[in-house]
């Protein structure tokens, strides 16, 4: 990290090295980029510069071999080498980061998911890795690994992915999947029970812009039913008649954790109501818990 620094400041800090850097860039037919400073402030600006000093490497050899002054600090061959596997090894977090980053969309239920893709594949040492990147990729891993162990955390998570219609119980481990279950039906339970002792309140004014006056008030237009209406509520009532409350709950929670997962590239909180929209019961149990859920897990993650 010492030689990209003094790499990069070495043309910072001198208009000339920078002139003698574009001259030399069009020579060699070198993309025209600047040089990247490391700021402690921007989150992967260390691999952002070592990727840089990689792309331009001929280009910074040619500028400061030609000085005696700075011959010095042009990178050897085996400083190339550190970099390069730094740099690999890098390079796909670069991308996780910026992905999961966002702010528009749920990405708590993504914690688990990703985790084992870089355990299964990403982080994955392979063949023509040198020691350097496996190293690296190993700490990494031990890591993130050790940071979400925790079994609070795990639970949050598990409950997370458990919620998201893209990953259901597929990232939840075998001999905690009952659990995960029992704590998430126990939630629903506890939800249905609370909205039932919940008193609704309705507006005390009329429609027609809040006037209380019948004859300003406009009348909703009846829409027509449909044949096929009247055998869809019947055969939603019928799904659960008989059944408890908690049998009716937890199996509107076995019809959503069956449904086929959703796509990967989609956002929860507006797809979780076409994934219920099937669930037999009408009423908040299932279908209202598992939204409400996505969104109170998000914000508890972020705050």
């Amino acid at each position: 990290m010492g030689v990209c620094k003094k790499v990069v400041s070495a043309f910072s800090f001198s208009w000339k090295k920078k002139r003698e850097l574009a001259a030399t860039q069009e020579e060699l037919k070198l993309p025209k980029h600047k040089l990247i400073t490391e700021s402690p402030t921007r989150w992967g600006s260390r691999h952002a510069m070592i990727a840089r000093v990689l792309e331009q490497e001929k280009a910074i050899a040619k500028v400061l071999s030609a000085d005696k002054k700075t011959r010095h600090l042009a990178p050897s061959w085996q400083d190339i080498e550190v970099l390069e596997s730094v740099c690999k090894a890098l390079n796909p977090l670069a991308n996780f980061t910026d992905a999961l980053s966002g702010e528009k969309y749920v990405s708590v239920s993504y914690l688990k998911p990703v985790l084992h893709l870089f355990n299964e594949e990403v982080l994955k040492p392979v063949a023509d890795d040198s020691e350097l990147t496996k190293t690296i990729k190993a700490s990494v891993i031990s890591y993130l690994n050790e940071k979400y162990d925790n079994a609070a955390t795990d639970d949050l998570l598990s409950i997370a992915s458990l919620v998201d219609p893209r990953f259901k119980k597929r990232y939840i481990k075998d001999d905690k999947l009952e659990a995960v279950k029992s704590r998430a039906l126990a939630q629903m339970l506890d939800e249905c029970q609370s909205t039932s002792q919940a008193t609704p309140e309705f507006p005390s004014t009329a429609l027609g812009g809040g006037k209380s006056d019948g004859a300003d008030a406009t009348p909703a237009k009846l829409q027509k039913k449909t044949l096929g209406s009247f055998f869809k509520s019947y055969t939603k009532s019928a799904a659960t008649s008989g059944l408890t409350e908690q049998q009716a709950i937890e199996t509107e929670l076995n019809s959503y954790l069956q449904a086929p997962d959703a796509d990967s590239e989609t956002n929860p909180p507006g797809m979780v109501e076409d994934q219920c929209s099937d669930i037999p019961q009408s009423e908040p149990p299932g279908k209202t818990l598992l939204v409400y859920s996505c969104h109170q897990l998000t914000l508890r993650a972020r705050f």
